[in-house]
């Protein structure tokens, strides 16, 4: 009769060992969604203080787009040696010599790229708006309006931004940046907040049934406890 014990034993344990990996593969869960709001939180500090300073923002995401097409270049270029005996191989020499001769030029003259940055950037938007507004009008789906809102938003965003350059080259790059980062960063701290809350709602629902089993049932009370009236208080006969 000792062993379905020990296997009732063997099987509590096991319970219990599942319990607490549960318990803190949640924390550790909990742990990594905590950290991705932080990063958000940074990023969003990050996006006000480049919308506060738009020409630093403006040289810094030139520099930092010059020196990644630079490490992209010699990175490309190493694996074009590498692979040297594929049919690709000189075409991912020209494309690795011309993230390098890009990088370098970004680098040394960054006001200058702003600028055919910034054009590259109206005439993106304006040809996008156009070619939404004509998507809209010829096939008129079922998202008809929210689509001619966005290409009249396009080609508006696009016609002014051509009106003011190349004066506006110094602020336009660091303002899309700098909101870039503020609405990425607004994102990630809605995933790591409402990630936590997940978490702990599920690590409490599994918490509760392991408590519940742990606490002992109330035994009932024997008959032998339950009190018998004395002879003074039994109910008289009927009539």
């Amino acid at each position: 009769m000792a062993r379905p014990r020990r296997d009732v034993a063997t099987a509590g344990t096991g319970r219990e060992g599942t319990g607490r990996d549960g318990v803190r593969e949640g924390r550790r869960l909990s742990r990594s969604f905590g950290l991705l709001a932080l990063l958000g939180a940074i990023l969003v500090v990050a996006g006000l203080v480049g919308l506060g300073y738009t020409e630093f923002a403006t040289l810094t995401t030139m520099l930092l787009f010059g020196w990644l097409l630079l490490i992209g270049g010699v990175v490309g270029l190493a694996h074009a040696i590498q692979s040297r005996g594929s049919g690709f191989f000189w075409l991912a020499v020209v494309v690795a010599a011309l993230n390098l001769a890009a990088g370098v030029v970004i680098i040394r003259r960054p006001e200058g790229s702003a600028e055919a940055l910034t054009m590259f950037a109206a005439l993106l938007f304006l040809t996008g708006g156009v070619f939404r507004l004509a998507g809209s009008v010829v096939v008129r789906g079922p998202q008809f309006g929210w689509t001619l809102v966005q290409g009249a938003f396009g080609v508006l965003l696009g016609v002014l931004v051509l009106a003011s350059w190349p004066s506006n080259s110094r602020y336009v790059i660091g303002c899309f940046f700098s909101l870039a980062l503020l609405f990425d960063g607004l994102g990630l701290i809605a995933i790591g907040v409402g990630g936590r809350r997940i978490v702990t709602l599920v690590s409490d629902a599994v918490a509760s049934p392991n408590v519940a089993k742990d606490t002992p049932p109330m035994s009932p009370t024997p008959p032998q406890a339950v009190a018998k009236p004395s002879d003074g208080e039994q109910c008289p006969p009927p009539r």
